[in-house]
């Protein structure tokens, strides 16, 4: 008997870069915003949600049994852990520079591998590890300039770190929900499971909630959390923790380039060399992705999910 062709990660690869660069435009929209930061996370789900809805309502498939209790447990925490996510990192973006919070807040690049070889029981192989470092010293090399771990970025730099932890443990439980949902539904779900600690948060800071300008939050929501997130989920049913993982670090080279066209800050020869190394990166996963060593989606979908 013959055995069915694997299913193809190009998709899967694809939707993951989209989604990166998608994401890197967050702290733009934030900083531009007329709401507190942790407002602006919240209008960027509020504004998102009814049309993710609309999206999980039109793609449901026929027949879908009803999601278990276990699942609703983990998309509501999956929410919860996102609203506490963006809410710190909305707050460290106002207090440290925009290189800092982004690669900071991508803590997740090497938590989320780490958690995947843990579910998996295996260490990384050879080229695995290599990856890693490869990606670690593209990372390092890019931000060197701008990392400043200094008395005025030191709460900023904090609060995306501890947001970077946060991100990594919604990753976790949105892998997990992936295996019973699709992924519109899921992130419309965990979107939804946001609002209210958003919410909550903004007013117990005294955050100014309702804007004057409705441009930076529209793009907010349309731009991360529909398009960027959309793809991040999507990808998280199909890839492994380590590709994902190495793909986070794709918003650091995105965001220096925002940098570089909206404030001038011109790119260097190392930064163009850190770029070359993540993508390096990515390829060799990519290609160990062909042999059996490397540990497949600590959750995977189901194919009816895909």
């Amino acid at each position: 008997m013959t055995r069915p062709a694997p299913t193809s990660t190009a998709p899967a690869l694809v939707a993951v870069i989209v989604a990166n660069a998608a994401l890197a435009f967050g702290p733009l929209f934030v900083r531009v915003a007329d709401t507190g930061p942790v407002a602006a996370a919240f209008w960027r789900m509020a504004l998102a949600v009814p049309m993710l809805a609309a999206i999980a309502l039109i793609t449901r498939q026929p027949g879908t049994a009803a999601p278990s209790r276990r699942v609703w447990l983990f998309v509501a925490l999956a929410g919860v852990a996102f609203a506490a996510d963006l809410g710190t990192w909305h707050l460290g973006i106002l207090h440290t520079t925009m290189a800092n919070a982004t690669l900071l807040g991508n803590s997740a690049t090497f938590l989320f591998p780490l958690w995947g070889f843990l579910v998996a029981r295996a260490w990384p192989t050879r080229m695995q590890g290599v990856a890693l470092l490869l990606a670690a010293a593209g990372a390092t090399l890019l931000m060197g300039r701008s990392y400043q771990l200094d008395p005025r970025h030191l709460a900023g730099d904090l609060l995306c770190i501890v947001a970077g932890v946060l991100y990594a443990l919604y990753f976790i439980l949105m892998s997990d929900v992936r295996r019973a949902l699709a992924p519109w539904p899921a992130l419309a779900l965990s979107s939804l499971a946001s609002l209210l600690p958003l919410l909550g948060y903004a007013l117990v800071l005294g955050e100014r909630v309702m804007p004057q300008h409705w441009t930076p939050l529209i793009a907010l929501a349309l731009v991360c959390q529909l398009l960027g997130q959309g793809c991040m989920i999507y990808a998280l049913g199909r890839l492994s923790p380590l590709v994902i993982g190495l793909a986070l670090l794709i918003q650091p080279a995105v965001a220096a380039t925002i940098g570089w066209v909206q404030f001038g800050e011109a790119l260097a020869a190392p930064d163009f060399v850190g770029i070359a190394m993540i993508a390096a990166a990515l390829v060799l996963v990519r290609d160990t992705r062909r042999n059996a060593k490397e540990p497949a989606p600590a959750n995977p979908v189901p194919e009816e999910m895909r």
